[in-house]
């Protein structure tokens, strides 16, 4: 979905006049890139030394092991506004893998427990990358538990929720389909679909495909999802919502949920949730938002009204891999339910895994509040990189990447040959570049046939060339326009103009 940086090119010019949107400077990157290098060179020798050499010597004990109440003292899990020194954050890795268990080949006289012993080299680096319960993976677990609570926090969340991570903003809505579900016919999970009645769902025309998907996966049906219909802007409209509800209630059968979605896919829109949420408490629907994409702009408080009425939702799927740029994959499924629901939705207790009589507090055995067993430790990743950056520092990327939306579509509005789709609500920027010899033609000649495959030819020099990466499509009535997603911190307005530069370049003899 995202648009790539530009490669260095003659054509480049950088320029040095300060510009401001909203208070937000775009000249230039903001990392310090030499700084990066030298982090990253130095967590590889910690990671050679501490997990794979000491990991790896059947000298050194298998774990560490300390209580859950001791291990969050010792390792300060609180995510704060301010980010900390590099040196401190190097530290929490030594720490992150000192409270780890080693579970690699040299120790597999000692680490015998289950099937999770590493082969030593390449892959001692992930050797304690397993997640389900807290003795197999202590210090992910609290890692996870804490950045939950943050992000339920952000949610307005008061009194907090329950979650886990997943692989992929896809498998959080089916997640949500299915709790949602269970939550509604609580004997599906013995009895199955013999035992339910018709069920339904509602989405707007604009949810991500992975609405359907789940349906299909589940069960459920696509054609047992209502498509609701979107304002021009793309946001689904509350009141063909009611109607969709009673037109399936009518038909016999019986609604469940209510996908909303918090910045889709193409035109970036955010579905009144306010609004929405009304309707759901009214006719009894479990009310889930797809916040994948939008739901960083929680964390700003000049962008957060976009979301107003989240706090409402009983389920949220949210992907700091997104906006906010933790490595991929990291994936959050957040259910503002605290009675266990996830637990008893998908929970199948396996003696060997998750015994009652275990020496901690075993409500820390989070593995069967999944559909999988062992899971990736991705909650990790968000971690670090909110420790080293601070809520602060978070907010300022989410404002910038707003700002440069803004200055992208004021550069479009500017031009000739480019035409703005809409006024971007999110970092989603729509646009039509008009070659030199359509600018001349009728309105209707964004309908024509040579319209349609301008899109594309520029898209397949730009590849060929290998100058940058911009995505293009269709989209309802509308004819093929391109469409950036502004995210990195890296990408300054020099680069905004580069690609409108490029384009145009790429596309004069069209």
């Amino acid at each position: 979905m995202e648009s790539h940086s530009p490669v260095a090119d003659p054509g480049h010019v950088v320029k040095s006049s300060p510009v401001m949107i909203d208070g937000v400077a775009l000249n230039g990157p903001t990392l310090d890139v030499s700084a990066a290098e030298g982090f990253i060179q130095q967590s590889m020798a910690i990671i050679m030394e501490d997990a794979v050499r000491k990991a790896t010597n059947v000298r050194e004990k298998v774990c560490e092991w300390r209580s859950p109440e001791q291990l969050k003292e010792l390792l300060d899990l609180e995510l704060k506004d301010g980010g900390e020194a590099q040196s401190k954050i190097l530290q929490r890795c030594r720490d992150a893998i000192r409270y780890s268990v080693k579970t690699s080949r040299n120790q597999n006289s000692k680490f015998i427990q289950y099937i999770r012993v590493r082969d030593k080299g390449k892959t001692a680096i992930h050797s304690f990358s397993k997640l389900y319960t807290y003795e197999v993976a202590p210090v992910f677990t609290l890692m996870e538990e804490a950045v939950l609570k943050k992000m339920m926090e952000f949610l307005g969340w008061e009194e907090g929720g329950d979650g886990i991570f997943n692989p992929g903003g896809s498998v959080s809505n089916m997640y949500a389909m299915n709790v949602a579900r269970f939550h509604h016919c609580p004997d599906i999970k013995e009895l199955g679909l013999s035992a339910v009645p018709r069920l339904v769902m509602f989405t707007s025309q604009e949810c991500h495909y992975s609405i359907s998907k789940a349906a299909a996966f589940l069960g459920i049906g696509t054609k047992n999802v209502y498509v609701v219909p979107s304002d021009k802007r793309g946001k689904m409209i509350p009141a063909a919502l009611e109607e969709q509800i009673k037109k399936a209630k009518n038909e016999g059968a019986e609604p469940f949920m209510v996908n909303a979605t918090a910045g889709t896919t193409v035109l970036g829109a955010f579905d009144p949730i306010e609004e929405i949420a009304d309707i759901c408490e009214k006719y009894n629907l479990w009310l889930h938002v797809d916040a994948c994409w939008g739901g960083a702009a929680l964390l700003s408080k000049k962008h957060r009204h976009l979301l107003k009425g989240i706090h409402r939702a009983n389920s949220v799927a949210w992907n700091p891999h997104k906006m906010l740029m933790a490595c991929l994959q990291c994936c959050a499924f957040m259910v503002r339910d605290k009675t266990g629901l996830l637990q008893r939705c998908h929970s199948a207790r396996a003696s060997y895994l998750f015994q009652q009589d275990k020496f901690y507090d075993v409500s820390y055995d989070t593995g069967d509040k999944s559909i999988q067993c062992s899971r990736k430790p991705d909650a990790f990743k968000f971690w670090l990189m909110w420790k080293a950056l601070g809520t602060s520092e978070l907010e300022r990327r989410v404002d910038r990447a707003f700002a440069m939306a803004r200055y992208l579509a004021q550069e479009i509005k500017k031009r000739e040959g480019f035409r703005l789709l809409m006024e971007p609500e999110y970092a989603n920027v729509c646009f039509w570049y008009i070659p030199p010899s359509l600018r001349n033609m009728p309105e209707i000649t964004l309908m024509y046939p040579s319209s349609l495959q301008v899109g594309p030819a520029v898209k397949e020099r730009m590849m060929k060339k290998g100058s940058m990466m911009v995505s293009y499509q269709p989209h309802g009535d509308k004819v093929n326009f391109f469409r950036m997603i502004i995210i990195s911190p890296q990408a300054s307005r020099e680069d905004m103009d580069f690609v409108l530069d490029e384009i145009d370049r790429l596309g004069q003899d069209l």
